[in-house]
């Protein structure tokens, strides 16, 4: 398995249709890596801490890229956000914000609380898979990431 493929993306979307839309996309992209989808900020914050069904999890198991949608239940993308930023063993992780929010607070906040970047979600299903192929070639191809894959 190359580098590249042994980065796990962690999607964080709460919308069905979406992670269905961005999961068939994955699938007709060139990206190859593992994919987990988690259905909101609080489950995104169990996976990344190992909590709840996710308490079998290692630090082995922690995602290179995250993927977060902003506007969803029970902690939303800037909630978790702010949670991962400010845990040692997390802020490192690059978090892409993937939202239908084109809010100029959103894009600030979202920056000034320390994302990656801020893509807003294309509406066409072929714009979608350029904007995935796109962000997969700048942040597994280009990008060198301060991740433990990167330590070989």
């Amino acid at each position: 398995m190359s580098n590249r493929e042994s980065i796990t993306i962690l999607i964080a979307d709460d919308d069905d249709d979406d992670r269905f839309i961005i999961n068939k996309a994955l699938n007709e992209s060139i990206i190859s890596n593992p994919v987990i989808f988690v259905e909101d900020g609080q489950e995104l914050m169990d996976y990344l801490k190992h909590d709840g069904k996710y308490k079998n999890l290692t630090d082995d198991d922690l995602p290179g890229i995250i993927l977060l949608d902003l506007n969803m239940p029970r902690k939303d993308g800037r909630q978790a956000l702010q949670e991962i930023k400010e845990d040692p063993r997390l802020q490192l992780i690059p978090v892409i914000i993937l939202t239908t929010s084109k809010a100029e607070i959103d894009i600030y906040s979202a920056y000034m609380t320390g994302a990656s970047s801020f893509i807003i979600k294309p509406v066409n299903f072929t714009d979608l898979i350029k904007a995935i192929e796109a962000t997969g070639i700048y942040w597994l191809d280009i990008v060198k990431l301060p991740h433990k894959y990167n330590d070989a």
